[in-house]
């Protein structure tokens, strides 16, 4: 017969934070599974929150993947490169895959098709796009990065505003730049891949790179473009009244990822999703992987969350 601990146990392995938090033997248990669960839903405003009963690795590993809430604010976080976000992106898809939870798997999925631009540059700006550093060439002379307005430009009236903005948020009070990361930041993101990769009227915004390299981003840019517009994420989009209704089965989700991974650019990074890597849509880390240029694995911090649970229940 099963005990208590067991079933708390087997809540923990489950990454079934929530419900194990409510249930928590112990003030520091349901501590630590409410820094589980914010990692599982990517809240990632909140990565940053003291967790006194959390090992210091893994709230090292958390602050990582944290978004910086303030112009200034140190570290960097996520602002500094998106890889970590992007290995915890994929550790929440595959939990999320396992639990048959795909609402919000692919809600996960669509937040890492926004960013992928960013994941892309990072290389060439040597940050994750940061709106304080932004290299001075995107606003050389003849550039039309950020100029609302100028019918030449291949950017939305939106994407004009964002980029717009991204150029002096910097300077605002908290408020703004939070409402900033809220509102415009993804735009941002797709509006550089537009530049680089499909702009119709280039203009100066992209000089600043070197032809050589600027050729290759121009391939891993129009590929995350193009894993925007896949079906695996245009799920997000199929239900008929707003989001969160006609949840997908799996065999939908599948059927999606098989679909897109034919439909991406036969460049070296779109062909990475080719490659069988055992992950649950498979070929999706070495996609990532190739549009970065950098190993991307899903990460292991729910994991080493759900170990310490365990370890702190077999002491109660």
């Amino acid at each position: 017969m099963e005990t208590t601990r067991d079933l708390l146990i087997a809540l923990a392995r489950r990454y079934a934070f929530a419900d194990l938090g409510a249930l928590a033997p112990s003030e520091e248990i349901a501590e630590v599974c409410e820094f589980g669960q914010r990692l599982l839903s990517l809240d990632a405003e909140d990565f940053a929150a003291e967790a006194k009963g959390v090992p210091a690795d893994l709230r090292r590993r958390a602050r990582a993947c944290h978004m910086p809430q303030t112009p200034r604010e140190q570290p960097r976080g996520a602002l500094e490169s998106l890889r970590p976000a992007y290995g915890l992106l994929l550790e929440v898809i595959a939990v999320r895959w396992h639990r048959r939870e795909l609402s919000p798997m692919i809600a996960a999925v669509h937040i890492a098709s926004e960013y992928l631009p960013l994941l892309a540059f990072e290389p060439q700006v040597g940050h994750a796009g940061d709106p304080a550093r932004w290299p001075d060439g995107l606003s050389a002379p003849g550039s039309r990065f950020g100029v609302i307005g100028d019918r030449e430009c291949d950017h939305t009236k939106s994407e004009q505003s964002a980029t717009n903005r991204t150029l002096r948020v910097s300077g605002e009070p908290a408020e703004g730049w939070r409402a900033y990361f809220d509102r415009q930041h993804s735009q941002v993101a797709g509006a550089l891949a537009v530049c680089v990769a499909t702009c119709r009227h280039p203009c100066t915004a992209m000089d600043w790179i070197e032809p050589a390299p600027r050729a290759d981003l121009q391939l891993r840019a129009r590929t995350a473009l193009a894993f925007a517009d896949t079906p695996l994420v245009r799920l997000r989009h199929a239900a008929p009244v707003g989001h969160g209704f006609g949840v997908p089965s799996p065999e939908e989700v599948l059927d999606a990822w098989e679909r897109s991974r034919a439909g991406l650019d036969k460049n070296p990074a779109g062909a990475a999703a080719l490659k069988d890597d055992g992950f649950p849509l498979a070929g999706l880390p070495a996609l990532f992987s190739a549009i970065a240029v950098a190993p991307i694995a899903p990460a292991t911090l729910l994991a080493g969350v759900s170990d310490h649970i365990v370890t702190l229940l077999h002491r109660h």
